[in-house]
């Protein structure tokens, strides 16, 4: 079974930094774009980044030039670096894979538990 799995989430201070990974565990043959999305209590799900699997990026005006999404194919994994974190990114951060392609399945729209930043002093 496919599974997305969040990691590096926490309590920081404003200015400070933290890196979120995602890894996709199970029998993976490939993995389209993936990306991070976030929501925080109140508010509409925001799309923050996005990468393909050529490695072309995608980074919301809210955190361009703060946050750096990356991936490792071989180890199924991507990354979203975040720096000058402010306390308006406080969301939980959800992981999503556009498509999975197994040996034996197609899986569109995978998304993980959700790892839970907060920024505050």
């Amino acid at each position: 079974q496919v599974q997305l799995v969040e990691s590096g989430g926490g309590l920081v201070q404003p200015g400070g930094s933290l890196r979120l990974s995602c890894a996709a565990s199970g029998s993976i043959f490939s993995i389209y774009a993936m990306g991070w999305y976030r929501q925080a209590p109140g508010k509409q799900r925001e799309l923050v980044a996005s990468i393909t699997d050529g490695g072309t990026s995608f980074h919301a005006d809210s955190v361009k030039g703060r946050f750096t999404i990356s991936r490792d194919n071989a180890k199924n994994t991507v990354y979203l670096q975040m720096n000058s974190l402010k306390p308006e990114d406080t969301a939980v951060y959800r992981c999503h894979a556009q498509r999975i392609v197994t040996g034996t399945a197609i899986l569109d729209g995978l998304q993980g538990q959700g790892t839970q930043v907060t920024v505050s002093s």
